[in-house]
This record gives structure tokens, sequence and C-alpha cells, in this order.
């Protein structure tokens, strides 16, 4: 990743629907440069995907929170099929498998309370791997727009 790759990518990040003109000047390089640089980028794992940023609260998913669950026993079958399930649920939005106390982190939104209490009740509870489970619930979310690549 050059100077020029990292300026095409924060540009991306904010604007993914510009057009390869449009990017191309804000970059200062020629449009066909950019083509080929943004090609290079993909094909290189770089850019995996554009994509649009929706409203969870406009889907009437308006509560998240973050799911600490751990699961017996610890085996790669065990663990790979409760993440499947998981990513399964229209509810969750992401699963982290993690170290230390808890195996996962799930993310999830839903639309009160009450659905985030019935969702734990219904799709938790009754899993046989699942001995253990809490919730945190996100008050506030902040993101990054543009991720920077690290100097080693």
């Amino acid at each position: 990743m050059d100077e020029l790759d990292t300026a095409i990518i924060q540009h991306l990040q904010t604007h993914a629907r510009q057009t390869n003109r449009e990017l191309a000047r804000a970059v200062n390089i020629a449009p066909s440069t950019c083509l080929e640089r943004v090609r290079a980028l993909r094909e290189r794992g770089v850019i995996t995907g554009y994509h649009a940023e929706i409203s969870l609260t406009a889907l009437n998913r308006g509560v998240q929170a973050l799911l600490h669950v751990q699961v017996r026993p610890l085996s790669r079958t065990v663990i790979d099929g409760f993440k499947k399930y998981a990513m399964g649920l229209p509810e969750v939005l992401s699963v982290f498998v993690v170290a230390g106390g808890d195996d996962f982190l799930v993310h999830v939104a839903v639309p009160s309370v009450d659905s985030l209490h019935a969702f734990l009740m219904d799709k938790f509870s009754g899993r046989r791997e699942i001995v253990g489970f809490r919730s945190s619930v996100i008050y506030q979310h902040a993101r990054k727009q543009v991720i920077e690549p690290l100097d080693l």
C-alpha cells in the first residue's frame, strides 16, 4: 500500500458510489490509472466490497445489544455450529469468536428491550451447547468511517 492506494481507499470509504472519473479527480491521477489501481486493490483483497449504510432505526431495529455467550464443550464442531446458527438469525448483525471468559460476542439489533428478552429466551435459552449468556444493551455506537493502514 503506497500513498496513492491509501488515498484511493480513504475516498472510497467516504463515498463508494463516486464514479471512477470523480475518484481520479479527487486523488489527482488519470482515470485510467485510477481504474487500474482500484482493480489491483480488489484483486489483492484490500477492497472486499461496496456497501450501503442502513439506518437500523428505520428498519424497526432501534435496540442493539452485545450478547456474551459461553458454549460447551469447546470444540471446533460446537463453535462452527453455533456461529452458523447465530448468523442465520435475522436479529444478528455480527458474530465474534473471542478468547477469555466468553466464547462469543453476538451483536444484535431488535425493535425493543422486550423483543431482546424474547430473542434470548426463544433463541438462546433452549440451546444445549449454550451454558451461559448475558447481554449488554448498547446506548450509543460510534464507528470510524475511514480505516487507514497502520505502519508496521
